[in-house]
């Protein structure tokens, strides 16, 4: 009896999910294919029709919401929309908010897994960057008043964000890892120019030949030539 149809689609989502929670909480090297097919309800052997490959796995869980069309923001209460002028800022937030933080099981693959990518095969290396690539063409897009280029503007936000809850779930005090979190995101809101902050103002301090620099400066001058006469 012929399979209905999206049978294969289905089954394949199943194996991705299961894949990506076990490798998010406990790494790529500690999770074997029976774990994977076996919380997905699955035999090992069905693991092969759809996979060369527990790397060709690991490459595809690493698409997110950046990636992939069909991801739905999975932290409660967070929602990002990728199609808002202000996508940028809602990014950030969401990142390095309490609720990503929390789920471990519904992290970004980028952030759960960079250690375990850095000792894989180039197929999951490429497939880490295009994911880090389409973060950055996003976070560029709406980047605001930079000193440099867009792009390089946007590379340094992205990597505040993703080192940024890497090294807040690497830290025992909760306290100083929502500071962490906190000072990341006030770091990154800055540097893509969504907050107004006196580092990012432009020179305010009156010019040396303004009116009252120049009353200043006179009025400096008397007193000195004033004490020298006594």
């Amino acid at each position: 009896m012929p399979y209905p149809t999206g049978h294969r689609e289905q089954v394949r989502s199943r194996i991705v999910e299961s894949a990506r929670r076990l490798f998010n909480r406990h790494g790529f090297e500690s999770v074997s294919v029976d774990s994977i097919m076996g919380q997905a309800g699955l035999t090992r052997g069905a693991f092969y029709a759809y996979f060369e490959s527990k790397s060709d796995l690991y490459a595809e869980i690493l698409g997110c919401f950046f990636t992939d069309p069909n991801w739905k923001s999975r932290w409660e209460g967070v929602d990002v929309d990728l199609a808002s002028p202000e996508a940028g800022p809602q990014i950030v937030r969401a990142y390095l908010s309490q609720q990503h933080f929390d789920d471990v099981e519904n992290s970004c693959p980028m952030v759960a897994l960079p250690s375990d990518v850095a000792r894989s095969d180039p197929k999951v290396k490429a497939a880490f960057e295009n994911v880090f690539r389409a973060m950055v063409t996003v976070l560029g897009r709406d980047v605001k008043h930079s000193m440099q280029a867009p792009d390089d503007t946007a590379m340094a936000v992205a990597a505040l964000c993703i080192g940024g809850m890497v090294v807040a779930r690497s830290l025992k005090d909760s306290r100083f890892s929502h500071r962490l979190r906190d000072a990341a995101t006030h770091a990154a809101l800055v540097l893509g120019g969504w907050k107004r902050d006196a580092t990012t103002l432009p020179n305010t301090s009156p010019s040396a030949n303004s009116p009252a620099v120049l009353k200043r400066t006179r009025k400096d001058l008397r007193r000195t030539t004033s004490r020298v006469r006594r």
